[in-house]
């Protein structure tokens, strides 16, 4: 089994920065894509950013240029850097991993429990 834990929410005001983090543990043989979700009160999840095991990125257009995901593989952890904080960006952060606990296996998907970001004006 593999367990993500989120660090770092909070309450911030509008225009202001909060650091997320989340490091997975486990049954670890490698990890794929790591990534952040959100779920706002009333709304869908949806996609916050992502990156592969090489690097690459990918926002969504509602954050980029404020938002940088970023990981470190031998902490098999993942980080959000949320500057320019807005009203709209208040949600549960969620962080996942695509996880491979050995060489053969299939990657299984992994989620945190979330941690609640508040945006206040």
């Amino acid at each position: 089994q593999v367990q993500l834990v989120e660090s770092g929410g909070g309450l911030v005001q509008a225009g202001g920065s909060l650091r997320l983090s989340c490091a997975a543990s486990g049954s670890i043989f490698s990890i794929e894509n790591m990534g952040w979700y959100r779920q706002a009160p009333g709304k869908q999840r949806e996609l916050v950013a992502t990156i592969g095991s090489g690097g690459s990125t990918k926002y969504a257009d509602s954050v980029k240029g404020r938002f940088t995901i970023s990981r470190d593989n031998a902490k098999n952890s993942v980080y959000l850097q949320m500057n320019s904080l807005k009203l709209e960006d208040t949600a549960v952060y969620y962080c996942y991993a695509g996880v491979q606990a050995t060489r053969v296996g299939p990657v299984v998907d992994y989620w945190g429990k979330g941690t609640l970001v508040t945006v206040s004006s």
